[in-house]
């Protein structure tokens, strides 16, 4: 689904990944961690695709608020599993949204 976000700016953290071929338990931890980061200070969204190439887009308020979901303790533990067990490999890239406009179908209800 795509996130409802407010106006413009807001940071946007992109996780691409790819998972090893045992990654038993990894769907379970990424909906613990969506369901943490939306209680933390800052969250704005959350939107995810994965085929062979996984794309988590997490939204937020501030860097401030990134850098605090990145210290979270659980966080961590999903971050060191993820390292060791999960991923094959992925990348983080952290950026500024600036500019935000959409296009809805007339058969679909905005959000």
């Amino acid at each position: 689904m795509i996130a409802k976000l407010p106006e413009p700016p807001y940071y946007a953290v992109i996780f691409t990944s790819i998972l090893t071929e045992d990654h038993k338990g990894y769907s379970e931890m990424a909906e613990k961690m969506e369901e943490l980061a939306e209680e933390q200070p800052g969250y704005l969204g959350f939107e995810s695709a994965r085929s062979e190439l996984g794309i988590s887009i997490s939204y937020w308020k501030d860097l401030d608020s990134i850098r605090i979901w990145k210290e979270n303790s659980e966080h961590l533990i999903a971050q060191d599993l993820g390292k060791s067990k999960w991923y094959d490999s992925y990348s983080i890239r952290i950026s500024k949204v600036e500019r935000d406009y959409s296009f809805f179908s007339r058969n679909q209800n905005r959000f």
